[in-house]
């Protein structure tokens, strides 16, 4: 058995068994008919399989080519020299398979004899040979295939590694050129002068790669196609686009007419409310603002009956859950985030100005619930005698022991830039030297312009001498029952009307220069006494309203548990809410009063601690059980 082989290069043996079975007849009859050159080659493979040597019929006829390229150099070299054959071993055989063929080139033309003593090749065709269809090197470029960078590799066998001296010849059919009419037509290719029998001449062969050539063209018009299909797209989705615009219009317009039916019928009702209400005495025309100019002059215009606006959970008629709502995520807006890049004091320091020898556990109450909802520091300014005792409750607080020394107000006043607010009264007492001092911090913090809240003792300080804080409306008063009714009394010189409660924490309000009144008792009523539209609704009802005020009521769910310290635990959380609000600015809380967004959270909070609290103590609930609520009541409200 021969040895199989697969490798590019050919063996003698290998050549000469490829040459015999593709010079047998039917072979070569196959090549010149009909039949496809790729199936000839497969033919051929197989026959030489057959004698044990493997072969694709891509590498045998790439390799009859590179024959068939020496054996046309070997002749057409005669002509000039004997030695050329020598560049083709298989001239004898590719000789006398392609003279059998016949053709005007199927033989080289009759030489002298070579110099090395071989014998020259048959000579040329007599007239009479017929000639075939297909020119002899016309199988150079068989099924118009790629040359195989097989062509490349040269052997000991002779093989010829030029390609230069037969390029590709391009079998394309021939095509009429237009011509003057005189001349008629003439094809490419065609022979326009009589050529010689003996000797024909052979048309000019150019240079192509017809396969790339194709490819080229296919990938042109892949790219005319794709473009196409691209404007194509394009113009599909500007369509939807379009498309999707005026579905979007059509909803505005419908939305828009909605609207305005709604506007029509709101106006009609405020037509016929203005006309029910009795005109009142113009209010002041300059709309306040929270910054640091304040009106400290007293109210003397006539109040308006208030609109109510309550908290969820108790509704008034003319606002809806939502509306409440968005009331509520104001004081959530305010809460500053929790992060790590802030340092000690930066999330609030708060002051509490109270504390004596009878009353230490209210300002032990606010200052511990000021830390607990949040605030970094909460310095205590006190008594020498409640200083050690209200140490003892907490280490976390900063108690100072300077309420009661002569020069109280400067050791206050060297700490006040650096608290945010203060809150003062709880556990103040009446002693005339302890007022007389906190009335001294009061004048320091306005000047200063810090918020202050004023709860407790403070309020009965306030009602001695209202003008203390009139007209500072970064002040947040916390009365409960009693203490309204004497604020209200010392302001207003009328009894508080029980029927009227909103209006008379409205007047109140207004009479004190618009500070942000807090009434406790079974709903937290709280009101600026300012002009206020908390939403667009608000604004469309009652614009057209003279002296239309909002009072915020807040009925979140609490207990009937009044144990004493509750209210300190309201004004330490307002101390911290109020800071927070102010320093929000107005983009956090919509526009509205911070001080009346602060006052509403801490109002819930404190009823939130309270409810909490009582679920778990029952009657036996303390302050001291609603301080440790601080922390879940809170998230409860403000952070889920």
């Amino acid at each position: 058995m021969i040895t199989n082989t697969r490798g590019f290069l050919w063996s003698d043996l290998e050549t000469r068994a490829l040459l015999e079975i593709w010079g047998e007849a039917d072979v070569q009859s196959a090549l010149d008919g009909n039949f496809r050159n790729s199936h000839v080659y497969r033919d051929v493979a197989c026959r030489l399989a057959e004698l044990g040597f493997e072969r694709t019929p891509e590498q045998c006829r790439i390799r009859i080519k590179g024959l068939k390229r020496q054996y046309y150099q070997a002749r057409d070299g005669l002509k000039k020299n004997g030695h050329a054959r020598k560049i083709c071993k298989y001239y004898d055989e590719m000789d006398r398979i392609l003279s059998c063929r016949g053709g005007p080139d199927s033989a080289p033309e009759p030489l002298a004899q070579p110099a090395d003593g071989a014998q020259p090749a048959a000579g040329p065709p007599t007239p009479g040979t017929p000639h075939n269809s297909r020119e002899p090197d016309t199988e150079l470029d068989e099924d118009a295939e790629l040359e195989s960078p097989h062509d490349h590799f040269t052997e000991d066998s002779g093989e010829c590694s030029s390609y230069a001296e037969h390029p590709i010849k391009v079998e394309c059919p021939p095509f009429a050129i237009p011509v003057p009419p005189a001349e008629g037509f003439k094809q490419i290719n065609a022979q326009t002068s009589t050529q010689s029998l003996s000797q024909p001449k052979r048309s000019k062969k150019r240079h192509a790669n017809l396969t790339l050539d194709k490819m080229m063209e296919k990938f042109l018009q892949q790219s005319v196609d794709t473009e196409e299909k691209f404007y194509k797209y394009e113009e599909q989705r500007l369509k939807i686009e379009d498309k999707r615009r005026e579905a979007e219009h059509a909803r505005e317009l419908q939305m828009l007419q909605m609207l305005g039916q709604m506007l029509a019928g709101i106006s009609s009702t405020v037509s016929q409310r203005s006309q029910s209400i009795p005109t009142s005495p113009p209010q002041r025309a300059n709309h306040r603002s929270y910054g640091d100019n304040f009106n400290y002059n007293a109210m003397t215009a006539a109040l308006s009956p208030p609109i109510v606006i309550e908290r969820a959970f108790s509704l008034h008629k003319t606002h809806s859950i939502k509306d409440m709502e968005n009331i509520f995520q104001l004081v959530r807006n305010v809460i500053p985030p929790l992060t790590a890049k802030k340092h000690k004091g930066q999330d609030g320091r708060i002051g509490i100005v109270g504390g004596c020898q009878e009353y230490t556990g209210a300002p032990y109450f606010a200052a511990i619930s000021a830390l607990k909802v949040g605030a970094d520091l909460s310095h205590v300014f006190c008594t020498k005698d409640a200083a050690a005792v209200i140490k003892s409750y907490s280490p976390e607080l900063i108690v100072h022991p300077v309420l009661d020394r002569p020069n109280a107000v400067h050791e206050v006043e060297k700490w006040l830039p650096r608290l945010h607010s203060v809150v003062i009264g709880p556990g103040l007492g009446r002693d005339d030297v302890l007022l007389e001092n906190a009335k001294g911090i009061i004048e320091k913090a306005k000047v200063k312009g810090i918020p202050i809240v004023i709860d407790a003792d403070g309020l009965w300080l306030i009602s001695q001498q209202p003008s203390l804080i009139q007209g500072y409306q970064r002040a947040i008063l916390t009365p409960n029952y009693m203490e309204f009714s004497r604020l209200y009394e010392a302001m207003l010189r009328d009894p508080v009307d029980s029927n009227d409660h909103h209006g008379c924490v409205l007047r109140l309000s207004q009479a004190m220069g618009n500070l942000t009144i807090v009434q406790k008792g079974e709903r937290d009523l709280i009101s600026d006494g300012e002009k206020a539209w908390s939403t667009v609704v608000d604004f469309l009802l009652y614009k057209d309203v003279p002296h239309h005020s909002v009072v915020l009521v807040c009925s979140h769910e609490g207990s009937s548990r009044r144990c004493g310290g509750q209210g300190d635990l309201l004004s330490g959380s307002l101390g911290v809410l109020a800071h927070w609000a102010f320093l929000a600015g107005p983009e956090k809380t919509n526009g509205q009063n911070p001080f009346l967004v602060a006052a509403f959270g801490a109002c819930s909070l404190t009823r939130q601690c309270n409810n909490q609290a009582f679920q778990k103590c029952g009657r036996s609930m303390t302050t001291s059980d609603m301080v440790s609520e601080v922390g879940t009541a809170f998230n409860k409200l403000f952070e889920t």
